[in-house]
């Protein structure tokens, strides 16, 4: 039954800029978070909240993240959400395999050093990037 998802955050040059990842563990679909302006708790908690209520109620089941410090304020995130969050344990990138191994693939549109902070239509070299997936076109 589709609904549980992992996350994890694609960090851009100099630490400055993040885009979090969401992947549904029985559908692959997979949606995008831009962080432009750094992935603080704060700013991560405010934008995970606002893409997650994007979806309808019956897909907000749960949600399996590492154990960094964007999320700190991951109880605020479940409340208002109305998402389950849990944490894999230390040093265990499999337990959240589908999410890392997508975060792969997107490393080719976004290689590391890549500047995350670019406005979600163009990359930092310019290439226009589709509106709805923020991938490049092409």
């Amino acid at each position: 039954m589709p609904g549980s998802w992992e996350g994890d955050l694609i960090i851009g040059k100099g630490n400055l800029s993040a885009i979090g990842t969401f992947v549904e563990r029985s559908t692959n679909y997979t949606m995008l978070v831009h962080l432009p302006e750094g992935y603080t708790a704060e700013k991560t908690r405010d934008a995970l909240t606002a893409k997650i209520k994007t979806l309808p109620e019956a897909l907000r089941g749960t949600l399996t993240w590492d154990q960094g410090v964007e999320m700190r304020e991951w109880k605020r995130v479940a409340v208002d959400a109305g998402i389950e969050i849990f944490f894999c344990d230390p040093h265990s990138p499999w337990q959240r395999g589908i999410n890392e191994n997508t975060n792969g693939l997107l490393r080719q549109y976004f290689p590391k050093g890549t500047d995350l902070s670019a406005t979600p239509s163009r990359t930092s070299t310019g290439s226009p990037r589709n509106s709805t997936t923020g991938l490049a076109n092409g």
